[in-house]
């Protein structure tokens, strides 16, 4: 590729492209017709030597080629637009489309006070909450299929101390919570204070983003030497509700989360006979994203909408 002759501008089709699997939205981001896209997605694949997408049925696939080159072409554009016009970012003026991976109970906590607050504000922003499935979201932020992930992050945020200014990575603390366990009201262990024996007997649902029938409560009864049974493995919080209140299993659940899952009044909440370390709920994103004034406005308002929902959630 002679990169001496090549239109930028190609770069812009291409990175919208990507972020919207689709050329019809992505034409429509970039004020353009679908056949130019198209057109300018032929001169890249010319300029570059190789194939980047292939269609499906319902949009573009990126081959690994894109894949590949995604990650650097956004950095640099994202650098290109901070260079030329820093600072310049209206909420009430820009419509610009964000992308945040939190899971079913993070995003009922937080969703209602972001949502007030664009509205109060009138904002254009739009909002799009991913599912995230992952305590490891590195991949998410890294090739910018989200602007930020928020959950608890416990390995992550370690590796990211530890790389200090090496880092490409950056977090900051939303919100502390704590385990509790939960079981709905006619589980005859709601009627008395919970034993490390009785905890052990009885059966149990976990939530678990990746399947495994094991977590951080298996780890702490493990050091104890004892363990529980696993019956079932979720992936939301809903269901996890929805279950724990339809049956006698117990599951363990951040205090906040318990209202989100939507059976709160069919739910008690019993101390944990066994010492969990606390939920540090945080947001990560990537470096390039740092000094961008609309995902700066974004991280702020996710900081107040977490202190806001937080609160009610007590």
């Amino acid at each position: 590729m002679n990169f001496r002759t090549l239109d930028l501008n190609l770069l812009r089709v291409f990175d919208a492209v990507m972020a919207e699997g689709s050329l019809t939205r992505a034409a429509a981001g970039l004020a353009m017709t679908q056949p130019a896209v198209s057109h300018a997605l032929r001169r890249l694949r010319e300029a570059v030597g190789a194939d980047l997408f292939l269609r499906v049925a319902h949009g573009v696939k990126p081959t690994p080629h894109a894949e590949a080159l995604w990650p650097q072409v956004r950095a640099a554009l994202a650098v290109l637009r901070q260079a030329l016009s820093p600072g310049d970012f209206d909420p009430r003026r820009d419509a610009v489309q964000l992308r945040v991976a939190m899971a079913d109970a993070t995003a009922a906590l937080l969703a209602p006070p972001l949502v007030a607050h664009i509205e109060q504000e009138r904002a254009l922003v739009n909002l799009r909450v991913l599912p995230l499935t992952t305590r490891d979201p590195r991949r998410l932020v890294e090739s910018g299929d989200a602007e930020l992930a928020v959950g608890f992050f416990p390995e992550l945020v370690t590796t990211i101390v530890a790389q200090g200014q090496d880092s490409h990575l950056h977090h900051a603390r939303l919100y502390e919570s704590r385990y509790v366990c939960v079981m709905r009201k006619q589980n005859p262990l709601a009627q008395r204070e919970l034993t490390l024996d009785d905890y052990c007997q009885a059966h149990h649902l976990l939530v678990s983003f990746s399947g495994r029938p094991h977590g951080y409560v298996d780890q702490a009864l493990a050091a104890l030497g004892r363990q529980r049974r696993v019956v079932l493995a979720v992936n939301q919080f809903f269901t996890a509700g929805r279950v724990v209140a339809r049956s006698d299993l117990l599951t363990v659940l951040p205090d906040g989360f318990v209202e989100a899952t939507g059976y709160s009044d069919e739910l008690v909440i019993r101390e944990l006979p066994l010492a969990l370390q606390p939920v540090h709920v945080e947001m990560i994103w990537h470096l390039r994203h740092d000094a961008d004034p609309a995902h700066r406005w974004l991280r702020g308002l996710l900081q107040e909408a977490a202190a806001r929902g937080t609160s009610l959630a007590r």
